[in-house]
């Protein structure tokens, strides 16, 4: 019998995020894998870290923080042998994931090299949109709004496209790409109906509308909501 893989969903950063089932897998877990940077704790594993035990085995996935392509699908490959050599040995593996491990998770990468050999289970977490839309106090959508979710690092045009094609907008990933995110909602005289959010959950949580925000840069960890109008959820 081999071990079973679980996609564990740790939340946004608030360690009482965290779901009922996600913890009991964790703290019965005795392999724990998890994404890091070159430099730098694993945010994953900062978020769960009173719940991982001494005695466990880590497994962390080093992923290279730079905005230029680096071998991705090497680190995933080599990530996929060290834990199918704990799974063929009947030993379960968590692997933490930032948010859900299907949104824009890097589980997704593991999960199509191993769930055609192994069991895996795919614990949902609490995603940072909904992080976001209750520090913001603003429902990401109402009634019969359509929602967008727009990453970033899309070109100009494209993030321009989106934006005027939706009702509401949740642009993710912002980083180094705030100017031009920014720049493109003046364009389009939005910067009244945005809000922004940093480290949503966590202690240093920033929440501001982003017409009044006095901000140089954001962090990759930050989120900008959007609402053109559409359904009123007032009345």
């Amino acid at each position: 019998m081999t071990g079973t893989l679980y996609g564990l969903g740790v939340g946004p950063g608030d360690p009482e995020l965290i779901t009922l089932k996600a913890h009991r897998i964790l703290t019965a877990s005795r392999v724990v894998a998890y994404p890091a940077p070159d430099s730098g704790p694993s945010f994953a594993r900062e978020i769960v870290a009173e719940y991982i035990g001494s005695k466990v085995e880590e497994i962390p996935i080093v992923i290279p923080m730079k905005p230029q392509r680096f071998p991705a699908q090497e680190i995933y490959d080599r990530a996929a042998v060290a834990i199918a050599a704990h799974l063929d040995k009947g030993a379960d593996v968590v692997v933490l994931c930032e948010g859900d491990p299907f949104f824009f998770g890097s589980f997704m990468y593991l999960y199509a090299r191993l769930n055609k050999t192994y069991r895996v289970e795919v614990v949902p977490g609490v995603s940072s949109l909904m992080a976001c839309a209750a520090a913001f106090g603003r429902p990401l959508a109402a009634r019969n709004d359509v929602l967008t979710v727009i990453p970033a690092p899309l070109e100009r045009d494209q993030l321009k496209r989106e934006l005027m094609a939706t009702d509401a907008a949740a642009i993710i990933k912002i980083g180094r790409h705030f100017d031009k995110v920014y720049s493109v909602l003046a364009e389009l005289d939005l910067l009244e109906r945005a809000g922004y959010v940093e480290r949503a959950s966590l202690p240093n949580q920033k929440v501001v509308r982003l017409a009044q925000a006095k901000l140089e840069g954001a962090p990759y960890f930050s989120m900008i909501l959007v609402y053109r109008g559409g359904e009123s959820w007032m009345n």
